[in-house]
């Protein structure tokens, strides 16, 4: 998340009235259950963190996703397919997350499936989704070896053709926050820290590879156990090394209290993360001391977006009691591109769904495309988002605040 110099800054956030077209998706390799209409339903599932630590995205995610399910219903956008929406709870651990994928697999109904948050989470749920050609649409995922082998940086493979994102990924995020941190805030010298989990990890290799290429120095490394707050060995060495920022792959529970922990050690320096830690309880958790760390995220802010303006008026409207969070226009995207791709799959059938409906409504969401609220939402042959959009984000006066938006161009 985040930009810079070498890379293409695109000031113009996708204005353009948004064209809210989405598609409740429900598939299961059998024709849908009749609803009480005499109609058919089909359920999207939601796999996410709905409790735990973070389950404040989780819940975003699980929101947004029902908002897209209930526009769909009152527009009749799929006739004679009312969109029914079913969440479970992985609590952000890749065995729940398989579990959940078996039980979506065995419910006829269900033809498409939007999640998980975590990567290797992902990981677990990909295979049991793919046997079944049941399509699985993530909205935050951002490990590249997902969808394109775990050779990336050499060849490029798809591993598998039922998983779809419509986040960009960490081959671009991190060295999109390298560039920003290295030519715009003018830090030289870094101390790396990750939780040794697929998505942090993974996002500190492409950020640290990035940085030295631009002639940055690596002042150390660090890894953390995710399951602890206490790290002040880690703080004490990030000040003993004379680094002039922190950056650490992970999310929030733990990047709140590091941050908090390094500055209490001596070192007023600011900590830089990804979308795992772009949340307000980032904020919460670090303190005043987290006045000046950045974030990168996905996308542009939602709310500078014309095309998002009627989905956050229309979540507002729905009474959610929690936030849509940094995942929510891409939740409701990924929501869209299943309901849209039910759609097809209905109107090339005479108005009902075919039996293998699972196995075509996953053909067709590789040929979405469509306005959404996060942009222009289709995907490459890889199942990856088009839209490469990311932007920095700044603690400042208790809030995140967008720094620049931007596109990376390589370099």
């Amino acid at each position: 998340m985040r930009q810079r110099s070498l890379i293409a800054i695109t000031a113009a956030l996708a204005a353009g009235a948004l064209t809210l077209t989405a598609c409740g998706s429900r598939d299961s390799g059998s024709k849908g259950s009749d609803s009480g209409n005499g109609g058919t339903t089909v359920v999207i599932g939601v796999d996410a963190p709905l409790t735990g630590d973070l389950s404040a995205l989780g819940l975003g995610i699980k929101n947004s996703v029902d908002l897209a399910a209930k526009q769909a219903n009152k527009k009749s956008y799929v006739k004679g397919v009312t969109f029914k929406v079913e969440a479970l709870d992985d609590q952000a651990q890749p065995s729940s997350g398989q579990t959940n994928a078996t039980k979506f697999v065995g419910e006829k109904d269900v033809l498409g499936v939007v999640g998980p948050l975590n990567s290797s989470v992902a990981q677990s749920m990909q295979k049991v989704f793919d046997d079944a050609k049941l399509v699985e649409v993530s909205p935050a995922n951002t490990n590249p070896a997902l969808t394109q082998g775990d050779n990336w940086q050499t060849s490029k493979t798809r591993p598998y053709k039922s998983y779809f994102r419509t986040a960009t990924t960490d081959a671009i995020q991190g060295p999109f926050a390298a560039q920003y941190v290295f030519n715009k805030a003018k830090k030289t010298k870094v101390f790396v820290i990750d939780d040794k989990k697929t998505y942090g990890a993974g996002l500190a290799a492409t950020f640290t590879a990035e940085f030295k290429k631009l002639g940055g120095k690596v002042a150390g490394t660090e890894h953390i156990n995710p399951d602890t707050k206490d790290f002040s060995a880690v703080a004490t060495k990030v000040k003993n090394s004379g680094a002039d920022v922190v950056y650490y792959g992970g999310e929030y529970p733990q990047a709140g209290p590091l941050s908090k922990q390094i500055k209490a050690a001596g070192a007023k320096i600011p900590l830089v993360g990804g979308d795992g830690i772009y949340a307000d309880d980032f904020i919460k958790l670090a303190g005043t001391s987290g006045t000046g760390d950045l974030a990168t995220s996905v996308g542009a802010p939602v709310e500078t977006l014309a095309s998002a303006k009627e989905f956050v008026a229309n979540y507002k409207a729905g009474g959610y009691t929690e936030a849509y969070g940094a995942y929510g226009g891409y939740s409701y995207d990924s929501a869209w591109s299943i309901i849209e791709a039910v759609k097809k799959v209905v109107d090339d059938n005479g108005g009902k769904l075919p039996s293998d409906a699972r196995a075509k409504v996953t053909a067709a969401v590789q040929n979405v495309s469509f306005d959404g609220v996060t942009g222009k939402v289709s995907f490459d042959e890889y199942g990856d988002a088009t839209n490469k959009q990311l932007t920095v984000y700044s603690v400042e006066s208790g809030a995140w605040k967008a720094v620049e938006s931007g596109t990376y161009s390589g370099g």
